[in-house]
């Protein structure tokens, strides 16, 4: 084994730790959170087959672009209306969720209504943007990429990212200024 090869970090080192923001990525862009997991799992795999050819820099820029295509090649393969909206949990064969009886220490029922409420606009607000808007608004404010990063993920232009994070920002404006969340 050469030098380069015992100094260059092992793939769990480099995926491993972004697979919550590949999820992420992946459970945004499609909306359906059954098929986001098998988009990282189908990326996991893509990363492992292609990690030779890893050169080194951000390991979760260049897991999130692997997440991306394969989103949007799944996406392409579906008919188009098919996205269903991310929401609902497990439920048995009657209909009834899942679930343990906790007592929740968080804020009493009526905040946490108004708290649902609010996020559950703020996702309303969220997919209904263009997903282009979409994605680059999760990779910078969900996952903290930098406007160069951002680029290397969806391959466009550093000033094309910019442009479409003002669209997506000034859109969720005008839908709060208007009520919608």
């Amino acid at each position: 084994m050469t030098e380069a090869a015992e100094a260059a970090p092992p793939f769990e080192q480099i995926v491993l730790p972004h697979l919550d923001a590949a999820y992420n990525l992946a459970r945004w862009l499609v909306r359906d959170r059954s098929l986001a997991e098998d988009i990282v799992q189908d990326a996991v795999l893509r990363a492992l087959r292609y990690f030779p050819s890893f050169r080194g820099g951000d390991g979760r820029a260049w897991l999130l672009q692997i997440v991306r295509n394969t989103a949007y090649s799944t996406l392409k393969a579906r008919r188009p209306g098919t996205e269903v909206p991310v929401g609902g949990g497990a439920e048995d064969e009657n209909g009834e969720g899942f679930g343990l009886d906790v007592p929740d220490p968080g804020p009493d029922p009526e905040a946490a209504l108004a708290q649902q409420q609010d996020l559950a606009r703020l996702d309303a607000a969220l997919a209904a943007l263009p997903i282009e808007l979409r994605e680059c608004l999760v990779l910078c404010e969900l996952e903290k990429l930098s406007y160069k990063d951002i680029a290397r993920v969806t391959q466009v232009p550093i000033g094309t990212v910019m442009s479409r994070l003002w669209r997506a920002r000034r859109a969720l404006m005008r839908l709060h200024a208007v009520g919608g969340f």
